[in-house]
């Protein structure tokens, strides 16, 4: 990676580096060269076009994965209002790994959780690089509750390698903690938006992701395990990663396919990192047409419709 590029991105970099340097010696010689900078923008934007059209599921991962991608706390600044951030689970201490708090999004009072990684290496080890432990998972169940009792609709950011699998964890009850999320949401009498903005790795993820109507970002992933994971497993060879993201189908476009989310919110060309206030203002116009749909809707009905969709899920026929 060079500068935010990534590897398959070089072809764009030569290119554009060679349209800034003809650019500046044109400036320099006080030449004109306006026919070739101007076919040369055209090559440009045409190769941007034929690339990001033509990615392939483990080029997805790698955007999903990019360090500069807008993570939670970057679309809740943009998105909402007079946020107040609430913290631990009152059992154990607060997971910075996940936020939490009451927010207002055009008016309406709503509850935010989502997972939040770092910038910097500081950062990073502050939130555990975006892996929660179960106090997280509590921290986030308690302020989901707090959204029921105060009929607030539940917006859910999803942005996880996996729940933290570490031997602290799984003593203080990391599958319990991710089990009881999972049963708890499937139950709350409360609209809930969840919205898939760059990994959404396994349980870690699936914790916070039950609800009403799930958006993937385009770029984005959603799996049962890392592609590095399924590679060692099945291969014994993580270096095989990118043949496990092509058969695993967990971009946005296979799980759309597969109805596992209900809709594709397209990115910026290049991936959302390119511009976070207009990824921001397309996932605004999102929450709220999913908001407009969802609040009105009677508790007992959107319960009834949230369990129907997942129960959906895994089913096919043989011929």
């Amino acid at each position: 990676m060079e500068s935010g590029w990534l590897d398959f991105e070089k072809p764009i970099i030569e290119l554009e580096q060679k349209i800034e340097d003809l650019r500046a010696f044109a400036d320099k010689e006080h030449l004109e060269f306006t026919d070739e900078l101007r076919k040369l923008e055209a090559k440009a934007s045409t190769m941007k076009d034929e690339i990001y059209a033509n990615l392939s599921r483990w080029q997805r991962v790698q955007i999903a994965r990019h360090p500069r991608r807008p993570y939670t706390l970057d679309y809740v600044s943009r998105l909402f209002t007079d946020f107040t951030e609430v913290h631990g689970d009152r059992l154990y201490r607060d997971d910075h790994a996940i936020v939490t708090g009451l927010a207002v999004f055009e008016g309406r009072p709503v509850v935010i959780v989502g997972h939040q990684k770092g910038r910097n290496t500081r950062e990073n080890l502050d939130r555990n690089f975006g892996m929660p432990h179960p106090e997280g998972y509590r921290k986030a169940i308690r302020v989901m509750r707090l959204a029921e009792k105060f009929h607030n609709p539940i917006i859910a950011f999803i942005d996880t390698p996996g729940a933290y699998p570490g031997i602290g964890a799984e003593e203080r009850g990391q599958g319990e903690a991710i089990a009881r999320n999972i049963r708890d949401m499937a139950a709350l009498r409360v609209p809930i938006l969840v919205i898939v903005i760059g990994e959404g790795g396994s349980g870690g993820a699936l914790a916070l992701a039950v609800g009403d109507e799930i958006l993937m970002l385009e770029n984005a992933i959603y799996s049962v395990i890392s592609p590095e994971g399924c590679a060692a497993i099945l291969w014994k060879d993580q270096a095989k990663a990118e043949a496990a993201a092509e058969a695993m189908r967990i971009t946005a476009p296979d799980l759309a396919a597969l109805e596992i989310v209900t809709k594709i919110v397209a990115e910026p060309l290049g991936g959302a990192h390119r511009n976070f206030d207009a990824i921001a203002e397309t996932l605004r116009g999102e929450i709220r047409a999913s908001l407009e749909r969802l609040v009105p809707l009677p508790l007992g009905e959107l319960v009834e419709r949230r369990h129907a969709m997942f129960r959906r899920m895994g089913v096919f026929a043989e011929e």
